[in-house]
């Protein structure tokens, strides 16, 4: 049996993502498809306690990287705008490290850095050079009252959007220093 849900997380949300994901598949669903922006397709499956893990390469993963991830014992099964994901089966005897797709803090630092870099940044200047010049038009009675509404919400959505990822993705790289 299938079912389909819908989950909403945001780009600095991933972990929130990936503990969801775990619980899910501890529950008998195990994530088989998504559909972006917010459609996950669950398949019943026996209770399991399996780690999901995601990794942002926005199409720039090698066949060394993947097979790197299979030799650990990684099973790739989806890819959704930009990230990987990933699960393999919780060993509770296995050092807390096995659990993780990383090797090291820095690499866990590096991605936030990418997300922010091929995801912060674009959505910043679309913000500037659309949302923000359209609001300013809507404002100075250029343009119908719709468009004032349509900029204004837009407006308030980018704004949470790039400072939410942007604090957050800023604590995940401090929490994991860089060599």
């Amino acid at each position: 049996m299938r079912k389909t849900e819908v989950h909403i997380f945001t780009i600095a949300d991933y972990e929130e993502e990936e503990a969801f994901l775990r619980e899910k598949h501890r529950s008998g669903w195990k994530l088989v498809d998504m559909t972006p922006p917010c459609f996950y397709v669950f398949e019943e499956c026996e209770p399991e306690d399996v780690i999901y893990r995601l990794d942002f390469k926005n199409n720039e993963q090698s066949p060394e990287y993947m097979q790197m991830a299979a030799d650990f014992g990684w099973e790739y099964f989806a890819k959704c705008m930009g990230w990987l994901y990933f699960r393999k089966p919780a060993d509770p005897a296995a050092p807390e490290e096995d659990g993780e797709l990383f090797s090291d803090g820095a690499s866990k630092a590096e991605m936030a850095c990418r997300i922010v870099r091929q995801r912060v940044l674009p959505l910043t200047i679309i913000f500037l050079c659309i949302v923000v010049p359209n609001l300013l038009r809507a404002i100075d009675g250029k343009m119908s009252a719709f468009w004032l509404w349509f900029y204004g919400i837009m407006f308030v959505l980018y704004v949470f959007l790039i400072v939410y990822s942007s604090f957050k993705l800023k604590r995940i790289r401090d929490r994991y220093p860089r060599n």
